[in-house]
């Protein structure tokens, strides 16, 4: 079974859009840093979101093209219910906030190193998706070990990492583009 990442030419666009979405976040919790809590709730509940919805719809679209496109499939529908829970249950206190973003961010850096893994040797460039796990974990670990800190702190410090991850998935989807590109086309088979 293929890892639907042997298919860059379908799939690199995915990667830019949610790379896309994660920096115009990180530049708006920039410029506007005195956001208020409920702002900051429904801007990263939207994003995070739109994000489980391409991650679930693109597990499914490719499944039989996955060997384990269950984890696809878990980031998801985790993203969905976080960032469902942020837009639908907007009151909820900062702290469960923290902790869930924290829990989301974790959980993705995890199954983004494993993918970075079993990637390695069918594209160059799969460190950049390794790198975005690392800092998604270090990014989950600080929320939780800095719970207290001002709401100010908070927004750069999701910002940052929204630039940073955003960033790094737009590398690893140009990465994957120009693989598809130098890719020969399929040999006629008629």
């Amino acid at each position: 079974m293929q890892d639907y990442m042997s298919f860059p030419e379908r799939n690199w666009w995915l990667l830019l859009v949610r790379g896309s979405a994660a920096l115009l976040f990180g530049v708006a919790a920039f410029a506007w840093p005195g956001l208020t809590v409920a702002v900051l709730v429904l801007i990263f509940g939207a994003y995070v979101l739109i994000d489980g919805i391409l991650g679930i719809v693109d597990s499914i679209r490719y499944r039989d093209r996955l060997d384990r496109w269950w984890l696809w499939l878990l980031d998801g529908v985790l993203g969905v219910a976080v960032g469902a829970m942020m837009l639908f249950m907007p009151g909820i206190s900062v702290f469960v906030l923290l902790m869930f973003i924290a829990g989301w961010a974790i959980a993705g850096g995890f199954l983004r190193i494993i993918a970075a893994i079993q990637l390695r040797r069918e594209i160059e460039g799969e460190w950049l998706l390794g790198l975005g796990g690392v800092l998604s974990i270090l990014f989950g670990g600080l929320l939780i070990a800095m719970p207290g800190a001002g709401l100010v702190s908070l927004v750069w410090l999701i910002g940052i990492w929204a630039l940073v991850f955003g960033g790094l998935f737009i590398m690893l989807a140009f990465r994957l583009r120009t693989l598809g590109e130098d890719r020969p086309a399929p040999a006629d088979t008629k």
